[in-house]
């Protein structure tokens, strides 16, 4: 098994104007992050808008992605799905073209209870042998997933590794990390309470800025692991204004797919009924994005 450390952007997928997925935009994008030196990535994640995907560009995404990392880095792939059935078609098919780890979250529309998330964890889980990385997102999900029906399911599937948590609750976090130790590790899914995260354990941080920032959110993961806290809170300044827009726009994927586009990178439009930034959201955006680079300057 791979090791799963450090900041991972979760990637967009990039369409064309035609609102197609841009698969060769895709294999730049990942050219792109890995000249960064990002640890790792993950595709069909929600900030590459998976519930608008049909099962064949998620598997065709899925497919590129890994022939275009080949091997340099970690590459998650998030196997989302709001059946049992459909996640463990999704995960088995990632663990079969050679992705290195499945993200899963539970159902999104049928707001499971806990005992119900406990059972479609495991059945997926146990349908493959390379890693699962459990999400609590209620934001996303509707459903907050209990502390103990985490670390239950993590203690009986051995291939239930880590955990991205995104419930914004810190306490949350500090929870899992430090009752999961030998067991669960804990990634951060909540972009402005990253340094938080780090500080009650959290060994990762999949990250939205990172699409836009990524030499920024990796040198910040690296502060901290080498344990400059004050270059860390520095780099951290730096990006929480971008962070805090991400975390409380509603729109982090279109965000992202037009800071990309402004990078010079592959963006492009969200699909429909995700509408394009308005001009007062486009104006903040860059002229955050004019402080990063002012900063790198």
């Amino acid at each position: 098994m791979v090791k799963l450390e450090g900041a991972f952007p979760v990637l967009i997928t990039p369409m064309t104007e035609e609102g197609e997925v841009d698969y060769n935009g895709l294999r730049g994008n990942i050219d792109h992050f890995i000249n960064e030196q990002v640890a790792g990535i993950v595709v069909n994640g929600s900030t590459g808008e998976f519930v608008s995907l049909t099962k064949e560009e998620r598997f065709k995404v899925t497919q590129v992605a890994v022939e275009q990392v080949n091997g340099r880095i970690p590459l998650v792939v998030g196997t989302a799905a709001e059946t049992t059935k459909d996640a463990i078609e999704y995960t088995q098919q990632a663990e079969a073209v050679g992705a290195d780890a499945a993200l899963v979250i539970n159902s999104y529309y049928a707001h499971p209870k806990d005992p119900e998330i406990y059972e479609h964890f495991k059945a997926v889980a146990e349908s493959v042998q390379f890693p699962v990385m459990l999400y609590n997102n209620p934001f996303t999900s509707g459903v907050d997933i209990g502390t103990e029906t985490i670390l239950q399911v993590a203690r009986d599937v051995d291939n239930i590794t880590h955990i991205k948590e995104s419930s914004g609750d810190i306490t949350k976090a500090r929870d899992i990390t430090r009752q999961g130790k030998g067991f669960i590790k804990t990634f951060c899914g909540s972009d402005d309470l990253a340094l938080e995260s780090f500080l009650v354990g959290a060994t990762g941080w999949i990250s939205v800025a990172g699409n836009i920032a990524p030499g920024l959110v990796t040198d910040l993961y690296n502060s901290f692991v080498k344990n400059d806290l004050e270059k860390a809170w520095e780099l951290y300044d730096q990006v929480l204004p971008l962070c805090n827009f991400i975390e409380g726009s509603g729109k982090y994927v279109q965000i992202v797919k037009r800071a990309m586009d402004l990078q010079g990178l592959a963006g492009g439009p969200s699909r429909k009924p995700r509408l394009p930034l308005t001009k007062d959201e486009d104006e903040q955006l860059k002229e955050i994005l004019d402080s990063l680079v002012a900063v790198k300057k």
